[in-house]
């Protein structure tokens, strides 16, 4: 267990990188009691981090929270922005999508879920609905998982009829995507359009399935193993726990949540969430509409450039550039936490930190 040196008084920015100068005033603490991590020694380069949080302090980049860097399991970096601090949860909007496939594998475990391959018809009586189809009943949890559904439905274009902006308003939201007709040029499987709604769907079935509902079994078998406690979750209009975005955490265990997979499902020992559903995450299914990037189960996935070489990672990604970030090949997790929510600027910066600043500084 490793000790270090914390501000008592808050700065514009704060970085925790071993001993804060003694200006701030301190306090010795145990980080490892205080967040769960032990503190890393490994060397990165601290003058373009230190640039990197001049050019945050100057709004060169806009609206950003936090910064953390985990290396080999280790807390490498933790620094704050614009009046954030370590105990401060944050909304990361669709980052927690990825925590609805989190519990579906558990509960495919579990045997609460067969399987990826059941059907919205197993789940659902269609006819009940508006536009069934046949091809309705026949959508999988997988290709909702994976934004292929085949639903009338593209978040990304304003005017789409399934563009969940019109799900909000309504009383159902379940009904809502449920009554959408399904694509005329397109079959279920087929092609990558982004659907909240289906996320939403995803996680009304988790919620019957599971005993004691999603929130209850997202407790006792992930964040109460973790020890995340300082977590609220956002609610749909029937109190179903909101997957489509909105589960708010800290920063460090926003990390905890990557680190997670980046140890193939285990934390401190234990086995919380199958290897094999973690592989099957994380692998390329689709390619999405946006350049460059593709999706597995939930998470996104893109490589960055360093010098001449390219670094994939999968990621979790929400409104506002918000992202955990789990790099493939490298032993690394990053969270970003901002709140640019509705800015175009909010993805584009903070892919240009990862290759102009956070990268380059910690790899080896």
């Amino acid at each position: 267990m490793q000790n270090r040196i914390v501000p008592v008084a808050a700065i514009p920015v704060l970085l925790f990188l071993g001993v804060v100068p003694s200006v701030f005033g301190q306090v010795e603490i145990s980080l490892i009691e205080e967040t769960g991590w032990e503190t890393s020694d490994e060397p990165y380069d601290r003058a373009l981090i230190s640039e990197l949080n001049s050019e945050i302090s100057r709004g060169t980049y806009r609206e950003l929270n936090s910064i953390i860097v985990i290396k080999n399991g280790e807390l490498l970096i933790e620094s704050y922005f614009n009046g954030s601090s370590r105990d401060d949860i944050h909304n990361p909007r669709s980052v927690s999508k990825s925590v609805a496939g989190t519990m579906l594998g558990i509960a495919i475990r579990e045997q609460q879920i067969q399987s990826t391959t059941q059907t919205l018809g197993d789940f659902f009586d269609l006819r009940q609905f508006d536009e069934f189809e046949e091809s309705k009943a026949e959508v999988t949890l997988e290709q909702l998982m994976t934004m292929s559904s085949g639903f009338e439905a593209f978040d990304f274009n304003p005017e789409s009829i399934g563009n969940e902006e019109y799900m909000y308003p309504t009383d159902n939201w379940v009904e809502w995507a449920l009554n959408l007709p399904m694509a005329d040029d397109r079959e279920p499987g087929d092609e990558w359009f982004y659907f909240t709604g289906g996320v939403v769907v995803l996680g009304d079935i988790l919620n019957r399935m599971l005993p004691g509902g999603l929130e209850a079994s997202t407790h006792q078998h992930l964040f109460e193993p973790m020890g995340i406690e300082n977590y609220q979750w956002q609610y749909t209009p029937q109190h179903v726990a909101n997957t489509a975005g909105g589960l708010s955490m800290t920063p460090l265990d926003f990390a905890k949540f990557g680190q997670l997979y980046k140890d193939g499902g285990r934390w401190n020992g234990q086995q919380l969430v199958p290897e094999s559903w973690i592989n099957e995450s994380l692998r390329v299914r689709y390619a999405t509409t946006e350049t460059d990037q593709s999706y597995g189960y939930l998470f996104w996935e893109r490589s960055y450039a360093v010098g001449d070489e390219f670094h994939q990672t999968f990621y979790s990604s929400g409104n506002g550039g918000n992202k955990i970030f789990i790099l493939t090949e490298l032993p690394l997790v990053v969270v970003v936490t901002a709140s640019a929510y509705g800015q175009s600027y909010g993805h584009q910066q903070v892919d240009e930190i990862m290759e102009k600043y956070i990268l380059p500084a910690v790899v080896d």
